[in-house]
């Protein structure tokens, strides 16, 4: 957890050491990874201006000077933990690896149970949508750029030849529904009814709307050294 802050940015006693007041830049990024950390602990729901400010040890209209509406700032939050999710799932280190390998190693690791603090906060996210105009728009946006990157993994490895973007629309609603598991314990390795697995069904109907033999994925994911 970030460490607190003795002192405000403002109105400090002359007896008092001053802190160095930080770059309007950095400042806001703070706020935001801030922002991200607690909602991806406890929700969206808990982010507001005097929470965050209680985490960096400020006060609540330092908060406010950078997001005089907290519905912003949930908005820039979720945004902030997806775009990390993204790059932590297809990093740019693994580029030159061939497109199947990449999107084996996206899978397993998605379905792996590491991931399950994300799948919350997605789920969260789509619950909340419905009623912070902020967040709706964010959530299509984040949508739109995890679509738009599998459906082009899987052109470039010529899976899926006659329409990559419904194949990845497919497995995307297959994560999506694993990811309404999240909080029940069943999406941490809990099997379902016949002993299935949710991560497992995820890897199943990726594997067969590419076309791919039973076991593929999870067989080019250790190849890498991942499951």
């Amino acid at each position: 957890m970030t460490s607190r802050l003795r002192h405000e940015e403002h109105g400090e006693h002359e007896d008092r050491p001053k802190r160095i007041r930080k770059p309007p830049q950095e400042r806001r990024a703070e706020i935001v990874r801030t922002a991200a950390r607690v909602a991806l602990a406890e929700g969206l729901e808990l982010i507001t201006l005097r929470r965050i400010a209680e985490e960096l040890g400020v006060r609540p209209s330092l908060i406010g000077h950078y997001f005089p509406a907290a519905d912003d700032l949930v908005a820039e939050a979720f945004t902030h933990a997806a775009t990390v999710e993204r790059d932590s799932l297809l990093p740019h280190t693994e580029q030159p690896l061939p497109p199947l390998d990449r999107l084996a190693l996206f899978l397993v690791r998605l379905t792996g149970g590491d991931y399950d603090d994300l799948s919350r906060l997605w789920l969260n996210a789509r619950h909340l949508s419905r009623f912070k105009e902020p967040l709706r728009r964010a959530l299509a946006a984040q949508e739109a750029l995890n679509r738009g990157a599998l459906a082009a993994l899987i052109e470039e490895g010529g899976l899926a030849a006659q329409d990559p973007l419904r194949a990845a629309l497919h497995i995307l609603m297959a994560v999506d529904g694993m990811g309404t598991y999240s909080n029940t314990g069943t999406g941490e390795g809990e099997p379902l009814p016949g002993g299935l697995l949710v991560g497992e069904l995820v890897l199943e109907t990726a594997e067969s709307r590419l076309g791919l033999a039973p076991g593929t994925l999870r067989e080019r994911a250790r190849a890498n050294g991942v499951g």
